[in-house]
């Protein structure tokens, strides 16, 4: 069986293993990529936030990603009973990117890693992981090729960034309940040829159905829109029928996008995630360390999935260097910690807005423009500057302001 020796073996070709990757490469790291499908193939995820272009810049990914006309991402828009609420990132509390893009997947993460093949990293599509042995710090990775041959890899160190394949976990019996209550997805792509003029076109929006219940509409550059339902299972697994037919059902539930979307052909059938969140009993161990969706995903409403990706998979790499050069490696404190302080907060505002209280703040008539910068800086990603009150505090902050908000709304009455 034909062997292979590499520094580092990397699962996935997603935006965390092409960070990876990319940051691995140039700085002189002998990497491969093996990836279990074929590109370009249909991802959800299609949103980015601020945060994330740090990482692409970082990697060296940056420039091959400006060229391509993505559309710009320059906040988010919440709607519930016909009130807006808006957020602009260029009017937050933490330094950094005013924008981001909204994607189709398919063509952006192939952009992604055929940049990272131009640089010069080995790339096999169509190469799925089949066992995986460690041998103290190193390990023997045998794959099956599309052709239905095998063979080994050897590397110093892995990095699974195989996403919801999720190929160590599985491996190692390392899944774990999910941090985020039980939610279910359904969505598809459409020709959005009822798309209105101005930022009511372009911007990301998220609809509220129901407390629990929400709609998305992520419009791309090239004329096609994003839309989708979240809710829990028990909502979604109401709806009888195709996949197709149940959509359709929810859509009718949608008071501002109805009239859009009523009766425009899907261009796929729908897809439909159950229990979307993700969580993992441990990130790393002896020669390995998870990345992205293979170690864990909480909700898709504030889409941070591809902005933790990218952050976990920029950080892997390159904590994979020092060990390499055999500096020491705390990878609890430098890696575990650190990705739980950004996905605590994160985590907070997500079961915040399921339990209403980020909604009431979100719609507060009235808005304090500290306060809703100081949140925007979250919803940009940047949940690890402490100097933010509602990255500190986040586990009373919400809670707090909520209670004073509906406390305001009572004397009113």
């Amino acid at each position: 069986m034909k062997k292979e020796n590499v520094d580092v073996l990397v699962i996935g070709a997603g935006p965390s293993g092409s960070v990876s990757a990319a940051y691995l490469n140039k700085h002189g790291i002998n990497v491969k990529v093996v990836e279990k499908t074929k590109f370009p193939r249909f991802q959800v995820g299609e949103s980015l936030i601020p945060r994330c272009m740090d990482n692409f810049d970082e990697a060296g990914l940056l420039e091959c990603l400006m060229q391509q006309g993505y559309e710009k991402k320059l906040g988010a828009r919440f709607i519930r009973n016909g009130v807006i609420g808006c957020f602009d990132f260029s009017k937050k509390y933490s330094e950094g990117w005013n924008w981001t893009w909204q994607v189709p997947r398919d063509h952006f993460d192939k952009t992604l890693i055929d940049e990272v093949i131009r640089q010069g990293v080995s790339v096999d599509f169509e190469t799925e992981v089949t066992s995986v042995k460690f041998q103290g710090a190193n390990s023997l990775t045998t794959v099956k090729h599309k052709d239905g041959t095998e063979s080994n890899i050897k590397a110093k160190f892995i990095i699974d960034s195989s996403g919801f394949g999720r190929v160590i976990a599985k491996q190692l019996g390392l899944e774990a309940p999910p941090k985020i209550a039980e939610h279910g997805s359904i969505f598809t792509q459409v020709k959005d040829i009822k798309r209105p003029e101005g930022i009511e076109g372009t911007s990301i929006t998220f609809e509220i159905i129901e407390r629990e219940v929400w709609f998305w509409y992520i419009p791309f550059s090239n004329g096609n829109t994003s839309i989708g339902f979240v809710g829990p299972m028990e909502w979604i697994n109401k709806y009888k029928g195709t996949k197709t037919e149940v959509l359709q059902q929810m859509i009718k539930t949608s008071v501002h996008y109805y009239d859009q979307f009523e009766d425009i052909p899907y261009l796929f059938e729908p897809y439909k995630v159950e229990n979307i969140s993700k969580n993992v009993t441990r990130l790393f161990g002896d020669g390995f360390v998870l990345t992205g969706n293979s170690a864990e995903f909480l909700d898709p409403v504030f889409s941070s999935g591809v902005s933790f990706a990218t952050e976990t998979g920029l950080l892997a790499a390159k904590l994979t260097i020092k060990q390499l050069d055999e500096e020491d490696v705390d990878w609890q404190s430098e890696f575990v910690d650190y990705m739980k302080q950004g996905v605590d907060v994160f985590s907070t505002y997500v079961k915040e807005w399921y339990t209403g209280n980020l909604q009431k703040i979100i719609f507060h008539d009235k808005p304090n423009e500290e306060i809703k910068e100081q949140i925007c800086a979250v919803l940009a990603g940047y949940v690890w500057d402490k100097t933010n009150p509602f990255v500190k505090k986040h586990q009373r902050i919400l809670k707090s302001i909520a209670k004073l908000i509906e406390m305001e709304e009572n004397m009113s009455e």
